[in-house]
């Protein structure tokens, strides 16, 4: 059999595996999440025999270049490799979320830059957008990063690496996925411009237009009162992950403005500069801290033409790759 022929079937082969360990373990998958798969794979496996296989890592994905990679969705670019990732495989239980991040020489990387005043971030998602989680696990001297992990719901999760290796300065997102078992309901994500967390209202204003850099404004109130007193979290008054709907496409984006300096407070606003690769629905996830306790508030926004229209293609899935990794 061609080389071709045995990704394809090898792609097909996943998306049965990862179909059956839904049934399995009593879950649903979005429809659109395992069409999203299937579309990756057949799109990277393509891919990887026009430039003769070349930087293929086993799951059939390319480099971050091309396809599903340029959107985080690949566990391989530029050589980088995710590897060895490891988590409890048990509602409840204790353990820890461990990776590697292997570098073009096949070792360990030992050495990146502070992005945002950490050297990873890492963001697990469910595939329905639930469960996010944005923390920053310890990296021991071989290169194992890893942090104290427990699963409180089932499902497919989606695990980012986020950094910069210190040998390109240039910043890198590779992903995998984590199956736990057990049984839940996926949870459609309906737009949602305002949200409440932690007793603080938390409301998303701007038009996110498809393929242009858009202004997205987070305005933050408690007991309808502005917040003033937002403190500096990761170098900034806040964060910013933006996931599309359907596959989990990566935008990783910060606020306008200069770094905050020692002791200084922001808010009710805060203004961030964001660029959707393709129409459709995005999932919000704003990090700020008051007090200091972060706080994490979940939004949803449908892309729009322009003044103010939906767009078309919005209602989440995934309809086509572009390039849309910020820093």
């Amino acid at each position: 059999m061609k080389a071709p022929a045995r990704l394809g079937l090898y792609g097909l082969v996943l998306v049965a595996v990862f179909a059956v360990a839904a049934f399995t373990a009593n879950t649903v998958v979005p429809e659109s999440t395992v069409q999203a798969w299937a579309e990756d794979t057949e799109s990277t496996t393509h891919q990887g025999h026009e430039e003769g296989g070349e930087d293929m890592d086993s799951t059939g994905h390319e480099g971050h270049d091309a396809g599903a990679g340029s959107l985080g969705l690949g566990i391989a670019q530029d050589g980088y490799q995710l590897t060895a990732v490891t988590a409890p495989d048990a509602l409840g239980a204790d353990g820890e979320l461990s990776l590697t991040i292997t570098g073009p020489d096949g070792k360990p990387v030992t050495d990146y830059e502070l992005e945002h005043e950490k050297e990873l971030h890492l963001i697990v998602v469910r595939a329905d957008g639930q469960q996010f989680r944005h923390v920053h696990p310890e990296m021991d001297a071989d290169g194992t990063w890893s942090i104290p992990w427990r699963w409180d719901a089932a499902g497919t999760y989606r695990v980012f690496a986020d950094f910069v290796p210190g040998q390109t300065g240039e910043g890198i997102t590779l992903s995998t996925t984590v199956q736990v078992s057990g049984g839940y309901e996926a949870v459609a994500a309906e737009p949602t411009a305002e949200t409440t967390v932690d007793g603080f209202d938390v409301a998303v204003t701007g038009d996110l237009v498809a393929g242009e850099s858009s202004t997205l404004t987070m305005t933050i109130t408690r007991d309808g009162q502005p917040v003033t007193a937002l403190e500096p979290y990761l170098g900034a008054f806040g964060h910013l992950v933006a996931l599309r709907d359907g596959d989990l496409a990566y935008l990783h984006v910060h606020p306008h403005g200069d770094a905050p300096k020692a002791g200084e407070t922001s808010g009710p606003e805060i203004v961030f500069e964001a660029t959707a690769p393709t129409p459709g629905r995005y999932l919000l996830y704003l990090d700020f801290q008051v007090d200091g306790q972060v706080h994490t508030a979940s939004l949803v926004i449908d892309t729009t033409t322009g003044d103010g229209g939906a767009d078309a293609g919005s209602g989440g899935g995934h309809e086509e790759e572009g390039e849309g990794h910020e820093h």
